[in-house]
């Protein structure tokens, strides 16, 4: 940190500044005045952006009490938790995962149980029969984030059905974190929970601004729930953190209304760093490479690494190139390091011919 020659893939979020459209938008709503306290649940105008989005891109009908505007995907996530974790309750977790999501629900008390993804044909795959013997009767929640961060595994919509038909059957509540739906290597969206689910089931989906719409720094996102959770999570929210700024609401509606154009400029070239990215790792000496389905990294293992702290700080001083260490990601990650390819191609040839030099 504070190193200019560090070729930093260590973060979860693009190279590429947040579109002049949300800039633009923010700055007229401050110099309109837009500085006060907004609804706790979200701006109207926002609410109705999000569930007009949802209906333009994936076809589903959201009525407005449904959609909870958060300050984050992350905030979102921890409301969630605070909605329906007591202490002691179990909570299902699919990993290698970004630690913050499992982590949540142990801060308000969850006894937290790991279902492990596991390396397959060149990619990562869900044991289905084994995720289903841990979702029993006695499991409150269970989370799943597809596109995965770190691995890049995506559901298929025939497991999400299987996964939602038997968490009905016990009475188990789904938190799916869908921050990198649009982000799905051969389709528009990835296939997911939300798009099969009744209005009373009990899911919750989490998304964010932040990756498809590269406005990480903005802090906004939203949850889609049951209609009976709208009261209980405006009452969390007003504890927490009162409301998402009024202006950054703004910036967010124009952009679900009018940046489609962004997120498909963002996809072309994702789509253009991913392909060196995989020529690239596969030629490394030691490197097993998994191919992601969606998301934007490439998680692989590194034969002979027992250390991936170690490593990676060893890549940082020897070559300047930053990775994230598998071991971040839980314990399953030992082995592995994450690369976050959202990044122009010359900066990643240059990354990789670093790598080149220090792995052999």
């Amino acid at each position: 940190m504070g190193r200019d020659d560090i070729i930093a893939l260590w973060f979860g979020e693009g190279c590429w500044k947040t579109s002049d459209k949300a800039v633009e938008t923010a700055s007229e709503a401050l110099r309109d005045g837009v500085h006060f306290y907004q609804s706790n649940n979200g701006m109207p105008v926002l609410r109705q952006a999000i569930s007009d989005y949802l209906d333009r891109i994936y076809g589903l009908k959201i009525d407005r009490p449904r959609v909870t505007v958060t300050t984050s995907g992350m905030q979102g996530l921890a409301l969630a938790a605070q909605v329906l974790i007591d202490p002691g309750d179990r909570v299902v977790s699919i990993e290698p995962a970004w630690p913050n999501l499992s982590q949540v629900f142990r801060i308000s008390g969850g006894e937290v149980e790991i279902q492990s993804l596991k390396p397959g044909e060149g990619r990562w795959v869900l044991d289905l029969d084994e995720l289903l013997a841990r979702l029993t009767a006695d499991t409150r929640a269970v989370v799943i984030n597809s596109p995965n961060n770190p691995t890049g595994w995506a559901l298929d919509l025939d497991e999400a059905r299987v996964i939602l038909t038997h968490c009905r059957k016990h009475g188990i509540w789904i938190i799916a974190d869908d921050v990198y739906s649009r982000l799905y290597r051969g389709a528009d969206f990835a296939p997911g929970i939300l798009q099969l689910a009744e209005p009373e089931d009990r899911v919750i989906s989490a998304n964010s601004f932040s990756k498809a719409w590269s406005m990480t720094g903005w802090r906004l996102g939203w949850l889609v729930t049951p209609p009976e959770l709208e009261q209980p999570l405006a009452t969390l929210t007003e504890y927490n953190i009162a409301c998402a700024p009024g202006f950054v609401q703004l910036a967010g509606a124009e952009m679900l209304r009018n940046g489609e154009d962004e997120v498909h400029l963002l996809r072309k070239r994702l789509a253009e760093a991913y392909a060196v990215t995989a020529k690239r790792l596969t030629a490394l000496n030691r490197v097993t490479f998994y191919e992601p389905q969606g998301a934007f990294y490439c998680f692989f293992a590194v034969d002979g690494m027992t250390d991936s702290l170690a490593f990676a700080k060893k890549l940082v001083k020897e070559a300047g190139v930053g990775l994230a260490p598998g071991i971040a990601f839980g314990p399953m990650g030992e082995g592995y390091l994450r690369l976050c390819y959202a990044q122009p191609v010359d900066r990643l040839e240059e990354a990789f011919t670093r790598l080149q030099k220090a792995m052999g």
